[in-house]
C-alpha cells in the first residue's frame, strides 16, 4: 500500500521513520509541510495537522483509510469521508501515552509561568541573584476544563503538589468528581465559577463549534488577576486578540501555550513580549507517546490490509 505522511519526513521525533520500520513492505511519502497536494494513488492517509476536506477526498482514487496520528479529527470531513466509503480512525490519548506526555509538559508550564522564567533569565544577564521571587503550586486551585484522558492525566498527577482541583466536564460531571477526587466539578454552564475560583486555568478539551474561542474577551473578564492560562489542547480554543488585551491590561497574570492561532506562530508576533511560556506543539512528543502511537498506527495499517475491524475507527 501506498500511504501518504502530510508534514515534514522528520516530524515529531521521526515519528515516519518508526513507522516504517514497523512497515517495510509499504511505500511512504511524506508532503513536507502540514498539507498535501493531492490524494491520488495514495490507500492510507496520516493527516497530522492538515485539513482534510470533501475536495480532498474527491480527488482520491483509491483512498481506504485516513489514520491520525493522534486524537485530534476536527479538520477532517467525517461525514463526506464516510459517504465515500474512507474509513476514519485516531489513536485516543490515554491508550498511548500521549496524555501522559501532555499532562508533564502541562505542569512544566504551571512551575514555569509560577517561578518567571522570563524574569528568571533577566536576572542572570543583569547578573542579580535571589531574583524573582516565585509562586508555589501548594495551596493553589487549578481549574481543568475537559476531563478526558488529558485532563485525568493532568489530575492524577497534579495531586502530589497538594493543589486544589476543579473541573469542568460537559456529562455526568458528578461521575468524574468521585471517581477522581476532585473538589468541585461543573458543566460548560459554571464556566464563571471555574474561571473565578482557579489561579490555573488549563484547557484540555476539544475543539468543536462550540468550543471554538472559548476563551474570549467576556471568559478573560470571569478570570482572576493574577491567573494564568494554560493551552494544551487545540489553538482556536482562544480568542488570540482577546488574549493578547488580557495580558497587556494586566487581566491575567500570563500564559501557556503549546498550541496557536496558526501554526507555526510568527515568532515577531507581539502577544509574545508579555508573561507567556511557549512551545512549538510538542506536548504529546516524547519518547513514551511517539513509540506507542506509532504501534496503534501500524496495527490499524496492518488490519486495513488483511480485511479485519479497525481499531478506534471513527467512521
Amino acid at each position: 500500500m501506498k500511504i501518504l505522511f502530510a508534514a515534514h519526513e522528520n516530524a515529531w521525533g521521526g515519528f515516519l521513520g518508526l513507522l516504517k520500520n514497523e512497515l517495510p513492505q509499504h511505500e511512504f511519502e511524506a508532503s513536507g509541510r502540514f498539507g498535501f497536494e493531492n490524494l491520488k494513488g495514495f490507500n492510507v492517509l496520516i493527516p497530522t495537522m492538515s485539513a482534510v476536506n470533501r475536495e480532498h477526498l474527491a480527488g482520491s482514487d483509491r483512498l481506504q483509510l485516513i489514520q491520525q496520528c493522534g486524537a485530534g479529527l476536527e479538520g477532517v470531513d467525517l461525514q463526506a469521508a464516510a459517504e465515500m466509503n474512507i474509513r476514519v480512525a485516531n489513536v485516543p490519548t490515554d491508550i498511548s501515552g500521549n496524555a501522559d506526555s501532555v499532562a508533564e509538559l502541562g505542569i512544566y508550564m504551571m512551575i514555569g509561568l509560577s517561578r518567571d522564567t522570563r524574569k528568571m533569565a533577566l536576572s542572570l544577564t543583569d547578573r542579580q541573584m535571589g531574583v524573582p521571587q516565585g509562586k508555589s503550586l501548594s495551596g493553589k486551585t487549578v481549574g481543568i476544563i475537559g476531563l478526558g484522558g488529558i485532563g485525568r492525566a493532568l489530575a492524577k498527577r497534579l495531586k502530589a503538589f497538594d493543589v486544589h482541583l476543579i473541573g469542568i466536564k460537559r456529562s455526568d460531571p458528578q461521575k468524574a468528581k468521585t471517581e477522581l477526587g476532585l473538589d468541585w466539578v461543573g458543566t460548560p454552564e459554571d464556566m464563571k465559577e471555574l474561571l473565578g475560583r482557579s489561579g490555573y486555568v488549563v484547557l484540555c478539551l476539544p475543539l468543536t463549534p462550540a468550543s471554538m474561542n472559548m476563551m474570549g474577551r467576556h471568559t478573560f473578564g470571569m478570570m482572576k488577576r493574577d491567573s494564568f492560562l494554560i493551552n494544551l489542547s487545540r489553538g482556536g480554543l482562544v480568542d488570540r486578540d482577546a488574549l493578547e488585551d488580557a495580558l497587556a491590561a494586566g487581566k491575567i497574570g500570563g500564559a501557556g501555550l503549546d498550541v496557536f492561532w496558526e501554526e507555526p506562530p510568527d515568532p515577531d508576533d507581539p502577544i509574545f513580549s508579555y508573561n507567556v511560556l511557549a512551545t512549538p506543539h510538542i506536548a504529546g512528543s516524547t519518547d513514551v507517546s511517539i513509540r506507542g502511537i506509532v504501534r496503534a498506527v501500524a496495527e490499524n495499517i496492518r488490519r486495513l490490509e488483511a480485511g479485519q475491524d479497525l481499531l478506534y475507527s471513527k467512521v
